[in-house]
């Protein structure tokens, strides 16, 4: 598989026929594909194109774009052989199941429809009758945008920014990560052959030498990035440059508060397990520290290791695999540093699931997912976003003292509550450090695009997802008249 850019209504090569290759995490001597790896000239072009798209695409109504993202909607995957070809191409790219590229397939095509859905209420116009003067509080879109992604769900994340952007009225550049490019790009590319030349493009490559053009340039007038907070804080100064308005979805290391009433069910821990194991923990907002009330820790940790224990740890593509690999060797390191500094300082650590083939465990970047039972808070398994398949589960004595270990954090992406109390749990929730709380569930399953969605403190700045995701992409703008002139 080769895959190319995306220019002005076209897909090309990258200068020279540059590209690099792309492995399966599974197997990393399988070489999975090439993608184009794009240089400057490449980035130049691609802001052009934009730009020169945007004056047509932003004088297109409302209702006009949100036509063009239902047809994204209803086309996307309607041939079933495309969908399947693309689905196992991204399990063999990145290392997550089946069960999870289908759906994030799946889901990028519902993320289109959802946001056609609000072109109405976007149209709303604010008004002010002042004593002296009237005025209408308008939007209009920015111009050119630069969308970056991560790796670990490149197009669900691409859903949260790319339909919200197009609807807003503005043109755009996306740049997809390098550990992850193959099955997204091909997408990517059937989006952008039903829009107008130069409203979407697509750039792929080294982000170390074309990332700072792609969001410096001075053509781009907002740059929509998620990914790491040290590459982020990068892309805000890189940005600060040009005053160029930044919405950055950054780490999270997110808490999780169960009280004393949850119901300790099968249904209840299978829940549990998927929001913290899903893609092998290697999601922004997966629930990466536990805290439990004393009362039930010990059934808690009894009833997740009986999920856990169930686990088969694969080659995402072989049926019956229920945890792949972790993405990428750094990754894995990351992991492995945190779990032998827990074992190093004696902390209970403990190791779940059934290997699936052990000569391909030892190749592949796999671990088994692990609990780190009662763990020490200065941690960095802890402290720090895991981003893996390993969990620190800690017990509470009261909720102050939940609350108080939930927030001592630089991070503040999301949390949750879980109790059958839902009064007593939302009392919880109004108190923690986090631009979205769940309550009785945790992670992408946990949510419905409908709210916005971003974090606090270190975890971000700015919203995706719902009315305030699209408000991102457009610029204020009042118009003010003498009294009685503009309104009744």
């Amino acid at each position: 598989m080769e895959t190319t850019l995306f220019i002005d209504g076209e897909e090309r090569q990258a200068r020279n026929s540059a590209t690099y290759a792309i492995h399966n995490p599974a197997r990393p001597s399988e070489l999975v594909g090439h993608a184009a790896s794009a240089g400057i000239a490449e980035v130049d072009d691609a802001m052009q194109s934009a730009h020169n798209a945007f004056t047509s695409w932003s004088a297109t109504s409302l209702d006009e774009r949100a036509s063009y993202l239902a047809t994204v909607a209803d086309e996307l995957n309607r041939d079933a052989a495309d969908v399947e070809m693309r689905t196992r191409l991204f399990t063999q790219e990145h290392g997550k199941t089946l069960f999870e590229t289908t759906i994030e397939i799946n889901r990028l095509a519902d993320r289109f429809a959802q946001v056609a859905g609000f072109a109405d209420v976007i149209k709303q116009e604010d008004e002010i009758k002042g004593a002296q003067f009237d005025t209408i509080v308008t939007r209009q879109a920015r111009g050119v945008v630069t969308l970056i992604v991560p790796w670990n769900w490149p197009l669900a994340i691409l859903g949260s920014k790319l339909p919200q952007a197009l609807l807003a009225g503005n043109t755009v550049v996306i740049k997809l990560s390098e550990q992850s490019t193959l099955a997204p790009a091909l997408t990517i590319i059937k989006i952008a052959k039903m829009f107008p030349k130069g409203v979407i493009n697509l750039i792929t490559g080294d982000g170390t030498k074309i990332g700072d053009r792609l969001v410096g340039h001075p053509l781009v007038r907002h740059v929509n990035f998620t990914g790491s907070i040290p590459i982020g804080r990068h892309v805000m100064q890189t940005a600060a440059q040009n005053i160029t308005p930044v919405t950055l979805e950054l780490g999270g290391n997110d808490a999780g508060i169960l009280l004393d009433d949850v119901p300790l069910d099968e249904a209840f821990f299978k829940k549990l397990y998927l929001s913290v194991f899903l893609t092998s923990g290697q999601i922004c907002m997966a629930l990466k520290r536990l805290y439990v009330s004393a009362k039930i820790f010990d059934d808690v940790v009894d009833g997740l290791s009986a999920v856990m224990t169930n686990q088969t740890i694969g080659d995402g593509l072989q049926d019956g695999v229920t945890l792949g690999p972790l993405n990428n060797l750094k990754q894995k390191k990351i992991v492995e540093a945190m779990i032998e500094e827990a074992q190093t300082r004696g902390e209970d650590v403990r190791f779940f699931g059934k290997i699936h083939d052990e000569a391909q465990f030892a190749e592949g970047y796999f671990l088994r997912p692990s609990l780190i039972v009662n763990a020490s808070h200065d941690l960095s398994a802890v402290k720090d976003e895991q981003f893996g398949p390993t969990l620190p589960i800690i017990a509470y004595d009261s909720e102050d003292e939940a609350v108080h270990f939930a927030n001592d954090s630089s991070y503040g992406l999301s949390s949750s509550v879980w109790s059958q109390d839902t009064n007593r749990a939302m009392t919880l929730a109004r108190r923690l450090e986090a631009g979205f709380t769940n309550i009785n569930g945790h992670g992408p399953t946990a949510m419905d695009g409908l709210s916005p969605f971003g974090g606090v403190k270190q975890s971000g700045i700015g919203r995706n997802f719902g009315v305030d995701g699209i408000k991102q992409f457009q610029d204020i703008h009042a118009i003010s008249a003498p009294l009685g002139n503009l309104l009744d």
